[in-house]
């Protein structure tokens, strides 16, 4: 038994007609027709039933074209795996991202990614920093996107820059009639609204409420970025809003004030992380420049 067997008898079963199976093969219908009688032979049992003008599968056959079916997925992911590992430029590259940064990021690096690799395959996964990491780790992840600093084993670590935080208000509020950066303590005593628990730019803000000595408003945790943005714009309370997320293409809010911070600015680091075991490592070594080279002003792309 061998794979271009069940290739024939995967094909008399999805057109039930010898010529037509033939045909999709590529080969003779003689030849297909004595390819799938040896192999019933090799079975000692009937995989098909002939009759004029209507071919069916046997109970056997239909339950042997099933696991046949799987084989040759197996056999044709086998073969995926090689072609990547001799050209990883024109396979498939899974990168995740997490969602406040996703969406924010990627209109400034896919295009130039695309133009550089036309015959890659990048697959990108939004998810929270934490499946981030777990599909990395059981390799349903290539390479993943976060913010430093992680906390696992094994991991290469490609810092990419960091990025400012700034202060987003009610275009009412008495910080928006502020001219100039503002220190971090002017925010005690404001009730900042935040993401809710899993997203790591949360952790993050938390750290900045705490240090400035404000606190996170009760009874109102968001699941989005344009959420919060969106609850600000309303008149409900103020937020952190990381840069990339409010520049363009991103669109502003007119009942929105963006505050800057004088220094020291609260930020964000952000690297690449790869297995250290990847196969891909040469390709991802190259790719990461790419997601560090965004439009001039937005990062900082200093050393680690």
């Amino acid at each position: 038994m061998n794979l271009r067997d069940l290739q024939y008898l995967v094909a008399v079963a999805d057109h039930r007609h010898f010529r037509k199976a033939a045909e999709a093969c590529f080969v003779s219908q003689p030849t297909l027709s004595t390819q799938i009688k040896k192999l019933e032979v090799e079975l000692g049992v009937a995989l098909i039933e002939r009759r004029p003008g209507n071919v069916m599968l046997t109970t056997a056959g239909a339950e042997i074209v099933d696991r046949a079916r799987a084989m040759l997925r197996g056999a044709e992911d086998i073969e995926a795996i090689a072609r990547r590992a001799q050209s990883p430029e024109s396979g498939s590259l899974r990168v995740g991202l997490f969602p406040t940064l996703a969406p924010y990021l990627l209109p400034h690096v896919v295009p130039t990614i695309h133009e550089r690799f036309p015959d890659l395959e990048l697959l990108l996964v939004e998810e929270k920093s934490e499946e981030i990491l777990a599909d990395l780790s059981d390799g349903s992840l290539d390479a993943g996107l976060l913010a430093l600093p992680i906390h696992a084993e094994r991991m290469h670590e490609e810092f990419l820059f960091e990025e400012d935080f700034v202060l987003a208000v009610p275009s009412g509020h008495p910080l928006a009639q502020v001219e100039g950066p503002i220190p971090v303590s002017v925010i005690a005593g404001e009730s900042v609204l935040l993401l809710e628990d899993g997203h790591c730019l949360r952790d993050q803000a938390l750290a900045v409420c705490h240090l400035a000595g404000a606190s996170e408003r009760s009874g109102f945790r968001a699941t989005s970025l344009e959420t919060l943005r969106q609850m600000v714009a309303a008149g409900v309370g103020v937020t952190l809003l990381p840069r990339l997320a409010v520049s363009a293409p991103v669109a502003p809010y007119d009942s929105i004030t963006l505050v800057e911070f004088s220094e020291p600015v609260p930020r964000r680091r952000i690297a690449m992380v790869w297995r250290e075991s990847s196969a891909f490592g040469a390709l991802l070594a190259e790719l990461a420049p790419m997601f560090r080279d965004l439009p001039a002003g937005l990062v900082d792309r200093g050393s680690n």
